[in-house]
């Protein structure tokens, strides 16, 4: 059967979502061109046309990762409601115990952005993005008086060091901890930063209504 004729657009799309794919399942210094292109059965020289370098197809293939991940995020932390409510699915949401996919490829990243400076880009992009979101709703919760926090930039920073922290364990090193403890500590660990209680905490965030102040 013959292959679907893809616009420039698609086909980057199409090979970005191969390479992540393969980068997750390989690795990224075991991943080669012709993994990319032989799970889409195309040929090498495709994959060249339009990544230059395996390189350049790893970054571009991060940098997708990124941007689709920021996007669930803004969608996650613009919702209509507190931002108690917001700030709690968007960081259970990226937690290693939530939905969110592709830790395997951002711990991978992390190795390899030690070598490529490419990679150390998108990651630090990402990193300083995320950040300033959580930052961005912790002080809009103070601002409506729904919890304290004094430092809302600090509270960026130790949340993400936790959950990241907890993604390696939980992702390299099975049986370590397990889901429902890194859970649990997660939500001890935002209730602490927002001083709160975690059964108000997850009262609520679960109820949507202003959290009171201790």
């Amino acid at each position: 059967m013959a292959r679907v004729r893809l616009s420039v657009a698609e086909r980057r799309e199409e090979l970005l979502r191969a390479a992540i794919g393969q980068i997750e399942a390989r690795g990224v210094a075991a991943v080669r061109i012709s993994d990319v292109a032989s799970v889409l059965g195309v040929s090498n020289a495709l994959v060249l046309y339009h990544f230059s370098t395996k390189e350049k197809l790893v970054a571009a293939a991060f940098a997708h990762a990124a941007e689709a991940d920021l996007a669930r995020l803004r969608e996650l932390l613009g919702r209509r409601t507190t931002a108690l409510r917001r700030l709690r699915a968007a960081v259970r949401w990226y937690a290693p115990t939530g939905t969110a996919k592709g830790w395997r490829l951002w711990i991978e990243g992390w190795a390899a952005a030690l070598r490529e400076p490419a990679l150390r880009d998108v990651a630090r992009r990402l990193d300083r993005q995320w950040k300033a979101a959580i930052v961005e709703v912790v002080a809009d919760g103070v601002a409506a008086g729904e919890f304290r926090c004094p430092d809302p930039d600090a509270t960026a920073l130790r949340l993400t060091a936790l959950l990241d922290g907890l993604a390696v364990q939980l992702t390299s090193y099975g049986g370590t901890v397990s889901r429902a403890r890194a859970r649990e500590w997660v939500d001890e660990a935002l209730a602490r930063e927002l001083g709160l209680e975690r059964e108000a905490l997850i009262r609520e965030a679960l109820t949507g209504g202003a959290a009171r102040r201790r």
